[in-house]
């Protein structure tokens, strides 16, 4: 018995040895790929995407909002929707209340744009004749002496003697003698060719400047008149006299150059980057310094098809009644242009934050939470903008406090707000501190407010539990 007992102890010792082995070859076989893996990774950390500076070591919900922990990943590891998150800031009541932060509904609302523009006047070159002699001879009299003066198109402004005018007059008489003989006649072609006299005489008379009522008092009178009156085309004001009593003038030599001043042009002018919002027949509004107080209305008229290189401007032309003459020619003034834009989603123009390449506004996706919005604006009216795309109604954004909140963003790293064109960049603090919002973001010409107030601590008997929480 003690022989067999010897004998079986060191099998048994070699067989136990044997799987102790084996065991502990395939434990290192299956194990180590995942020791390797977790000690290359560390430990996994979760985070609330509204409170950041939540941190744990294991999943479960958020101690201030109740909403589910996320893993806190780096920005390169992360899923598309872990990223969109990074992006958001989150500020709590406080935070928000020392950053001043107010948001405002996306919303339409009719809007039109206003155009600015300064003016001059000018004559209506619609309203503007020139007073010429119809025939050669001397001004024996002039009814009109001094520029300025105003003349009416019934009076005659000048008297005219002409050999020519005479000489066509005696024609006329002569004709109408003969067509009376001719009559007499019993040749119908003689009877009948003293009218053919009559009306070539009338034409000529016509074509010198005499009127129906001049040629029906020279048959009345039987005999020619020495002197023709000159009447103006057209009542008005005289801004040009050319001639002198006494002076000879030829046929179609200039005397006299009228305007009437009842109704005026307004030449504005637009920029390059606003006239596409003038239309014809749009209201225009013009004042003056020479009247304060005083508004004057007119339309678009035309609107010039070429640009100004020098002032970068093109024309338009408003046409504007001028009750009392009190707008002069060459005055300068100062038009307003209202063009209605319709309906149109509008934000506060302090919600914009223009960083040169991008035009970013702040959504409050929840409350308390923000996140960045890329838009497109159209035109800006006052104190609102227009948006294109990126934001729908009805959206909060940050009417004000936007750029702390994107100093926010830069601070903590996310993708939403750092990085703007124009903005200093801040480097992100150090893991595990949170960021306040104002510390930093690099805004220029905005100063950094005060760092928020500490959170209030929990009530007795319940609340927060901060233990776990890495500030």
């Amino acid at each position: 018995m003690n022989k067999s007992l010897k004998v079986a102890v060191p099998i048994i010792l070699v067989l136990v040895a044997a799987a102790g082995g084996g065991y502990y070859f395939w434990q290192q076989k299956h194990q180590a790929p995942a020791g390797k893996d977790q000690t290359a990774q560390g430990p996994v950390l979760y985070t609330c995407a509204m409170h950041p500076f939540i941190i744990k070591d294991k999943p479960g919900t958020c101690p201030i909002c109740g909403m589910q922990l996320i893993k806190k990943v780096e920005g390169a590891k992360a899923t598309p929707e872990e990223q969109k998150m990074l992006g958001h800031v989150s500020l709590s009541p406080t935070q928000s209340v020392m950053a001043n932060v107010a948001t405002v509904a996306a919303d339409y609302a009719p809007l039109s744009k206003e155009i600015n523009a300064v003016g001059i006047v000018q004559y209506d070159q619609a309203r503007q004749a020139k007073v010429t002699a119809w025939v050669a001879g001397r001004i024996d009299k002039l009814n009109v002496n001094t520029v300025g003066a105003y003349v009416s198109k019934g009076r005659p402004v000048a008297e005219v003697y002409s050999p020519d005018l005479v000489a066509a007059q005696q024609e006329y008489l002569l004709a109408l003698r003969s067509r009376d003989q001719f009559k007499k006649s019993s040749i119908e072609a003689i009877s009948q060719g003293g009218e053919g006299l009559v009306a070539s005489a009338r034409q000529r008379l016509k074509l010198l400047g005499v009127k129906d009522a001049q040629i029906a008092g020279l048959e009345k009178a039987g005999h020619p008149n020495i002197k023709l009156p000159v009447y103006t085309p057209l009542s008005g004001i005289v801004i040009e006299k050319i001639v002198q009593e006494g002076q000879y003038v030829n046929m179609g030599d200039p005397l006299f150059s009228i305007a009437d001043l009842s109704s005026v042009w307004v030449e504005v002018e637009v920029y390059e980057n606003e006239f596409s919002f003038v239309k014809m027949g749009q209201r225009v509004e013009i004042v003056s310094q020479s009247y304060p107080g005083k508004t004057f209305a007119g339309r678009v008229s035309f609107i010039y098809p070429f640009l100004d290189p020098k002032t970068r401007t093109v024309k338009v032309r408003v046409d504007l009644p001028n009750p009392g003459l009190k707008l002069k020619p060459d005055m300068f003034v100062n038009a307003s242009i209202k063009a209605p834009l319709g309906n149109a989603l509008v934000v506060p123009i302090t919600a914009l934050i223009d960083t040169g390449k991008r035009q970013v506004v702040w959504v409050e996706s929840q409350p308390g939470m923000f996140e960045p919005r890329d838009v497109q604006v159209g035109a800006r009216v006052g104190d609102k903008v227009q948006i294109l795309s990126g934001v729908k109604q009805g959206e909060k954004v940050a009417a004000s406090g936007g750029y702390l909140i994107d100093s926010e963003a830069q601070l903590a790293g996310g993708s939403g707000g750092g990085g703007h064109e124009g903005h200093g960049g801040a480097a992100a603090p150090a893991k595990g501190t949170p960021a306040a919002p104002g510390a930093g973001g690099g805004h220029e010409g905005h100063g950094a407010p005060a760092a928020p107030a500490a959170p209030a601590a929990p009530k007795k008997g319940g609340g927060i539990n901060m233990d776990d929480m890495k500030m």
